[in-house]
């Protein structure tokens, strides 16, 4: 979903609680990831992936200046034997490992499982900042720090969540001492949003 979807997204959905709610969880997540670099680690379910909502951040940290918001996937099966990039080839032990100065991003539409909990309150308890979006599970939710929901059923999914969530974390970031972006990539920026095709589908 690019600049000019999220924006008509955004249009449709004025007057509801869905925007203040997305760039508060936004702005939890950017604030909890600080400025260290390789510190955000993104899981899902056993069932779903967050693949899309890795791209969107990722391109999010490239596009704000903000490298720290670039996560790292971690997945809970690895391929053996396969030629699988390094920042692919993170499994959930990587989660035993989390501690302070780090952020754990669950994503879960359903259950997130026994298994999954119990390595998120590992981070939790090695001193991560635990935040979820999910379909609203309450044994998540007593882990995390921050959570949204967007329930079966309700207005929206959690997909078109993700996108509001990714795309409100790279907005109106403050430059940062010895950090501060070029006029140049500003206006390469706006150039990139403004040469989008219209969009076609959802």
């Amino acid at each position: 979903m690019d600049a000019v979807r999220v924006a008509l997204l955004r249009e449709v959905l004025a007057g509801t609680e869905w925007l203040q709610a997305t760039r508060r969880f936004a702005g939890s997540l950017r604030a909890s990831v600080g400025p260290r670099e390789g510190g955000l680690l993104l899981v899902g379910s056993e069932r779903y992936e967050p693949w899309h909502l890795a791209a969107h951040l990722d391109d999010e940290a490239a596009w704000s200046g903000l490298p720290e918001l670039s996560p790292t996937l971690v997945r809970h099966r690895v391929p053996e034997g396969a030629a699988v990039p390094a920042h692919l080839a993170v499994g959930l032990g990587r989660l035993e490992r989390a501690g302070r100065g780090e952020t754990l991003l669950v994503v879960a539409p359903g259950e997130p499982g026994a298994g999954l909990l119990e390595r998120v309150n590992d981070a939790r308890r090695g001193g991560a900042t635990v935040l979820a979006l999910d379909g609203g599970d309450t044994g998540l939710h007593a882990l995390a720090h921050d959570a949204l929901s967007a329930p079966e059923g309700g207005e929206l999914d959690l997909d078109t969540l993700q996108h509001l969530v990714s795309a409100a974390a790279g907005e109106n970031s403050l430059p940062r001492p010895g950090r501060r972006r070029r006029f140049q990539d500003r206006l390469a920026r706006l150039a990139e949003h403004l040469a989008a095709p219209p969009p076609t589908h959802w």
